[in-house]
């Protein structure tokens, strides 16, 4: 056991291998195809692949071949070996030893009958997916939370589309605006208590640690800004993406919080966010 864990250590002793492997925590649980994961960490995909080969080698990801692709995601449980190896003290007496951060992963969701929780959802613009998130927890409940969104890249001005959907659906758009992630970083900014990105490159980023640790979740969609065609087909994307998050969010706003412990509650918020992008759109 002690020779698995110094080889896990060597392998991620490498700042590239490790950069894969933080990508693939990131990304958790989902299975990314290496092309992806080479695009995102700007590697050649010969490079790449030696990177792969290496940590699925050392047990620290799996691969699964879809077709023609291979997919790759993180082994959890290797994860939580090679933590436990590293703080196998800390049951022993010594508590004191073990990191603060590590000393209640799976407790319950820290709530009161009056407190609000703070939700952030992130994409790389701010422009469409992000804004129309916020916009939808807002209105379907704003008594227990209060939503914030905010983009990996700045842009100065919504997408007009999402505008007119939002306002097709009688949100109240005229608080809105583009935000970019730094505004929720400073000693001043609200501590989040869960963090959304709802675009695979905002994913894929490499963020700093959020104080207190918010729960995560990645709830993937394709972007509506990118549409082709006419007009009428580009409203058609928005008003997908807008019929998936307010399933996604009524699921989540459904969700017993307090009564969760934090494995529980991380499930079923991966769970929902493999729901599939849904073409029905709420009345």
């Amino acid at each position: 056991m002690e020779y698995l864990l110094l080889d896990r250590l060597s392998t991620l002793s490498h700042p590239q291998r490790m950069a894969v492997f933080r990508l693939l925590m990131r990304r958790c649980p989902d299975e990314l195809p290496a092309g992806e994961i080479a695009a995102a960490l700007a590697l050649k995909a010969s490079t790449a692949s030696v990177y792969l080969s290496t940590l699925t080698q050392a047990g620290l990801i799996t691969k699964r071949r879809d077709g023609t692709r291979l997919l790759y995601a993180v082994n959890l449980d290797a994860t939580r070996a090679v933590v436990a190896g590293l703080f196998s003290d800390c049951c022993r007496g010594r508590a004191d030893l073990c990191p603060p951060q590590f000393a209640d992963l799976l407790g319950t969701l820290a709530s009161s009958e009056n407190r609000k929780f703070n939700v952030l959802f992130v994409c790389t613009g701010n422009s469409a997916r992000s804004i129309m998130a916020e916009t939808i927890l807002r209105d379907l409940a704003d008594d227990k939370f209060t939503a914030h969104s905010a983009g990996t890249a700045h842009r100065s001005e919504l997408n007009p589309f999402a505008v007119e959907m939002l306002k097709s659906k009688g949100h109240d758009v005229s608080h809105l605006h583009s935000k970019n992630l730094t505004e929720f970083q400073g000693a001043d900014a609200p501590m989040m208590d869960f963090v959304f990105t709802v675009c695979d490159r905002a994913a894929n980023d490499d963020c700093p640690t959020w104080r207190g640790q918010p729960v995560s979740g990645h709830w993937g969609m394709p972007d509506p800004v990118k549409a082709q065609g006419s007009e009428a087909e580009k409203r058609l994307a928005f008003h997908q993406t807008y019929g998936s998050l307010h399933n996604r969010l009524t699921a989540f706003t459904a969700l017993s919080f307090e009564a969760l412990d934090g494995g529980s509650l991380q499930k079923k918020i991966d769970a929902i966010g493999k729901e599939a992008v849904t073409k029905d759109q709420p009345a």
